[in-house]
């Protein structure tokens, strides 16, 4: 079986030779931004470079960033349902469109 580790390198590692920069992730706890409680989605720390704010690492980044959601939380405990989880992240801030993300996700 693939380990935490083997799975987050080897997405990480696959992006990065597209030519995507590795960037951290991002703390649980949003910063500047008081309408939310915790970091609920990999995209959520992007926001003002998904908007059009230029990125310091550039415009193809890749993360895994560490995610909390509470909006289900009595389902909690059945095979499908958690609170915590890592989401693995591949971003073209006006990089590339359509067709390049079909061709690595697919």
């Amino acid at each position: 079986m693939i380990t935490i580790h083997e799975l987050r390198s080897t997405y990480i590692e696959f992006f990065k030779a597209k030519g995507h920069v590795e960037i951290s992730g991002k703390s649980l706890i949003p910063e500047n931004d008081p309408s939310v409680l915790f970091t609920t989605a990999g995209m959520h720390p992007l926001v003002p470079y998904l908007l059009g704010e230029a990125h310091p690492s550039g415009k193809r980044l890749t993360d895994y960033q560490k995610c909390i959601r509470t909006g289900d939380i009595e389902e909690v405990g059945d095979e499908s349902h958690l609170t915590f989880f890592e989401m693995l992240g591949n971003w073209s801030l006006g990089d590339y469109f359509k067709k390049e993300s079909i061709t690595y996700s697919w």
